[in-house]
């Protein structure tokens, strides 16, 4: 599995409940822009729209040596492909409150096809991310003395 492009962000700003692997349709500019590391996933989320699943704002570039090169394209929606259940569970799930769901990694997977691993996601408030950061900064203290008690 070879990423080509992650999220940090997300795993900063949101509580993952759960991950699903996605297909993503893509014209074959935009693959090699890829594999050449010419996107974005800042910003980008995921929504249902006639029951299909749209992933808006990810920017891929166009790619570099394409005889076409469409800039408004780079920020075009596109179609991510899973199966007719789970697209009724993202349903269910997105009509709570609070719930998002957002893409965290693009990657090649082991037929080298481009997925997208995209994720039900709470957004954290900012007393549960001081505190996430205080356990961090005290794991990574502890770790320290560990390693010069050794």
């Amino acid at each position: 599995m070879k990423v080509l492009a992650q999220n940090k962000k997300a795993f900063h700003d949101y509580i993952i409940l759960e991950k699903i692997e996605a297909g993503i349709v893509l014209t074959g500019d935009e693959v090699k822009s890829l594999r050449a590391g010419q996107s974005s996933l800042i910003g980008a989320f995921a929504t249902i729209r006639n029951g299909e699943v749209m992933l808006v704002n990810c920017r891929i570039a166009p790619y570099e040596r394409a005889f076409q090169k469409d800039e408004d394209a780079a920020l075009r929606n596109r179609k991510l492909l899973l199966h007719k259940r789970q697209i009724s569970r993202l349903v269910g799930d997105i009509a709570q409150k609070g719930i998002t769901v957002v893409p965290l990694l693009i990657y090649l997977n082991k037929k080298n096809f481009v997925k997208v691993e995209i994720g039900i996601a709470k957004h954290k408030n900012a007393p549960s991310k001081k505190k996430e950061m205080r356990e961090r900064d005290i794991k990574r203290e502890t770790d320290r003395d560990m390693k010069a008690q050794r």
